[in-house]
């Protein structure tokens, strides 16, 4: 069941309610989003909704075309194997980086983060699994100590995590061995095993992409 939430804006409660009907594939790729429809069956004006599309657009969830109006995104192929590129070499260094920065309060917090996703898994709750998952590589990205390194891996994030949204067989798997390689991941890290942390990272994300329901072309 879905817990309620508290909304302090209008362009948020719209945002959040988009976001979720995507996560839930009540929303398709490619399908369009009237501002007039929405704004009617919300019971909000336009303006909200145009800011909550703006909102979603920057996260990669919504194309924002001029004189046609805004619709899901329906990444290709092609540009999803392009963002796991840089998103592999971005998360190899990194991890490489933390093996040799990260403390023990970082340690407890990445298996913090995994006992989550183990619970969202179980609980089928793809919103929660999302963010926790997030949550595990952001973790890593600012125990590398390079500022500038973390804030491009968070924008990668986002946009990787639209694909999951899109194409993930989240509600249709019984395991996911996704997080068996975080733990693995935090293993290395414990053990201060740069070499081991980076070779773990680079196959967790190509298995990443692996499992994406992608589009044909």
């Amino acid at each position: 069941m879905r817990e309620p939430r508290l909304y302090t804006t209008s362009a948020d409660y719209v945002y959040h309610e988009i976001r979720h009907r995507i996560i839930t594939k009540q929303l398709k790729p490619g399908q369009r989003l009237p501002e007039v429809n929405i704004a009617a069956e919300m019971g909000v004006s336009r303006t909200p909704v145009r800011e909550a599309l703006r909102r979603l657009a920057s996260e990669g969830l919504v194309m924002i075309i001029p004189n046609s109006g805004a619709r899901l995104a329906s990444p290709s192929r092609k540009e999803m194997e392009n963002t796991y590129v840089v998103r592999e070499a971005l998360e190899c260094l990194a991890v490489g980086l933390a093996a040799e920065n990260i403390t023990e309060r970082s340690i407890r917090r990445l298996e913090d983060t995994i006992a989550e996703e183990v619970r969202a898994f179980e609980e089928k709750n793809l919103e929660l699994y999302l963010e926790v998952n997030e949550e595990f590589h952001r973790i890593i990205a600012d125990s590398s100590g390079n500022r500038v390194l973390s804030e491009y891996i968070e924008n990668i994030l986002a946009r990787t995590n639209a694909y999951v949204m899109f194409y993930d067989p989240f509600y249709d798997i019984e395991d996911n061995p996704s997080i068996d390689q975080h733990k693995e991941i935090v293993k290395a890290l414990k053990m201060r095993d740069k070499a081991k942390a980076v070779e773990l990272m680079r196959e967790h994300l190509k298995l990443s992409l692996l499992d994406l329901k992608k589009p044909e072309e």
